[in-house]
């Protein structure tokens, strides 16, 4: 009861931030989480193509999430059960409406932040020319799921997204490692999340080797739905119906 009250709060605060610093905090997350496709890349150049060469390369991918939850940046899938408890607790259309406001606010500033370095990434302002044939390689091999496979595969995504927003309040200390961990599994399980996956596409879709609209049918939006049923729908509302079960266990007590 005491981390949903310290999340909730937390959440309430998200609700009525103005929209320039939504959109400015936005932005700086979805710059700063294209790290974790730079840092990939990176570790990728850098090893053999065999097997256990994964486990090491996707300990890249935990390193934009550092930089944006630890430096408390808006990233759209941690705000999805933040910014949902205090709708749960106490629903109204004014709370429904901010919560509206505030993911497509923070999702348009985290999409337009990727696109920017994804952008600089395909006019080799911010990488090399060796290492934006090497991108495309890399990247160009990834099987892109159809639209329903990258929505199931946005469900866990959007679960463990919203599950270090819930462990954070009470792993003083430890926030590097639960981030790291947590992410380190997305990475492993091939899930789809939409603010860093689309750093990826839209690389590839402006180096001329993906259409735009593939790119969205077939990856953004599809993973933007999943996470939402993950973070919002499984998770946030699982853990809001086991408070409410808590207290009133107490209360019958």
């Amino acid at each position: 009861m005491v981390v949903h009250e310290v999340v909730r709060l937390q959440g309430e605060e998200e609700l009525v931030r103005p929209v320039p610093a939504l959109l400015l905090s936005g932005l700086a997350a979805g710059i700063a989480i294209s790290a974790s496709l730079l840092a990939e890349l990176y570790l990728r150049m850098r090893l053999p193509d065999t097997r256990w060469a994964e486990l090491v390369f996707l300990a890249g991918y935990p390193v934009g999430y550092i930089i944006v939850i630890m430096g408390r940046l808006q990233l759209f899938t941690e705000s999805t059960v933040t910014a949902v408890l205090p709708l749960a607790a106490r629903p109204t259309w004014a709370k429904a409406g901010q919560l509206l406001r505030l993911w497509g606010c923070v999702l348009f500033a985290n999409l337009v932040g990727v696109v920017i370095v994804a952008w600089l990434m395909a006019h080799e302002v911010v990488i090399t020319r060796e290492q934006h044939v090497a991108a495309v390689d890399i990247l160009s091999k990834l099987t892109l799921q159809e639209g329903t496979k990258t929505l199931t595969l946005g469900i866990p995504a959007g679960f463990l997204m919203a599950a270090i927003a819930w462990i954070l309040p009470s792993a003083k200390g430890s926030e590097f490692w639960v981030i790291t961990l947590l992410t380190y599994v997305i990475a492993l399980g091939g899930f789809s999340h939409v603010v860093t996956g689309s750093s990826q596409v839209a690389f590839l879709w402006l180096s001329g080797h993906m259409p735009l609209g593939e790119a969205l049918t077939d990856f953004v939006l599809p993973a933007l739905a999943g996470n939402i049923i993950g973070g919002a729908g499984l998770f946030g509302l699982l853990a809001h119906g086991q408070m409410r079960s808590d207290a009133a266990g107490v209360d019958e007590g």
